[in-house]
């Protein structure tokens, strides 16, 4: 077992530690190394592959903290998952990507190496798809930049939809008029809304015309020029309905589609648009699609498990699947 030494700035230590020893404890655990704070030296005790990779985190971790940031456990478990797949990880260009402020002052930015591609590809073509599971940030980015190419005047308007589909419960009939019939299935576009522009701006702006919420229905028979179009949950869509929907893109507009092809609430042995789309469009050089993944995630550390642990049901269900069909 070798020792080596590692200098940490003292102003930086708590931070980079975090609460009760909690960061440097997981790359212990995950490296098997022995990590000792002796007077704003580290020790590190273990096997010189382990420490070597123990040094790479610690490097990250420094970098994002003198940059100002309150290191959190989705970068740190980030960093320990590329680190150990001998992934080339650089937070710091990650970490300068800012793309606006919420209304607390809260800076929003990408936080992994698939958000950064996620996001450049936005910024370099017309029409992105982004896939990938829950709490990758495809919704909450794509806004992000939306309300941020609207304040720099880039585009006129802009316009956020989704199918209006009950994911797997039967509602029945809903009080009120058409809008509070809708409502609820465009509610998380109005929460992220809310909290990137605010409440008043954002109902200030839609009494304009200028932001518009609606079904993917409403879309039928319009041109959509200058303006940036969000189409959410588009695993929802059926092949016509994608159609159309993209058909209605005009001139001077950008468009983003997320879903996540996992999550269907389609009536069963229909086909889903998104998948028919990404099979039709994929040689377009035009269009962009970015992969996000369970390494993606930056909601709380348990969705990340959640999410790689169904990834891995899944896919064993699938030569299942196979077996059972040739059977037939």
């Amino acid at each position: 077992m070798l020792t080596r030494e590692y200098e940490i700035d003292s102003e930086h230590a708590r931070n980079i530690f975090g609460s009760f020893d909690s960061y440097v404890k997981e790359i212990e655990k995950r490296f098997r190394v022995t990590i000792v704070n002796r007077d704003g030296k580290l020790k590190i005790m273990g096997e010189v592959p382990a420490i070597e990779a123990s040094e790479k985190v610690l490097d990250q971790l420094t970098a994002l903290s003198r940059r100002g940031n309150t290191i959190t456990q989705q970068q740190v478990n980030y960093i320990l998952d590329e680190v150990e797949e001998a992934e080339d990880v650089n937070m710091l260009q990650i970490d300068e990507d800012l793309i606006c402020h919420t209304m607390n002052g809260k800076p929003v930015k990408p936080k992994t190496a698939g958000q950064k591609k996620y996001v450049d590809s936005i910024r370099d073509h017309m029409i992105v798809f982004g896939l990938g599971p829950a709490g990758t940030g495809k919704t909450y980015l794509a806004m992000a930049m939306a309300i941020t190419a609207f304040k720099n005047n880039e585009v006129g308007r802009i316009i956020l939809t989704r199918p209006a589909i009950e994911a797997g419960e039967k509602l029945g009939f809903l009080p009120g008029d058409l809008q509070s019939k809708v409502d609820p299935y465009l509610r998380p576009l109005y929460d992220a809304l809310y909290q990137i522009m605010g409440a008043e701006s954002f109902m200030r702006n839609m009494e304009k015309g200028l932001i518009e919420v609606a079904p993917l229905a409403y879309m039928r028979g319009r041109t959509l020029d200058n303006a940036y179009i969000i189409l959410d949950e588009a695993q929802n869509t059926t092949p016509a309905q994608m159609k159309m929907f993209l058909t209605r893109i005009g001139f001077g507009s950008k468009v983003v589609i997320t879903g996540d092809r996992t999550q269907k609430d389609l009536a069963e042995n229909t086909v889903s648009g998104l998948d028919v789309a990404i099979r039709v469009l994929s040689k377009v050089d035009e269009i962009a699609f970015c992969n996000l993944t369970s390494k993606d995630v930056v909601r709380h550390p348990l969705v990340q498990k959640i999410v790689k642990a169904y990834e891995t049901y899944e896919a064993a269900q699938k030569p299942a699947a196979k077996k059972g069909k040739r059977r037939l």
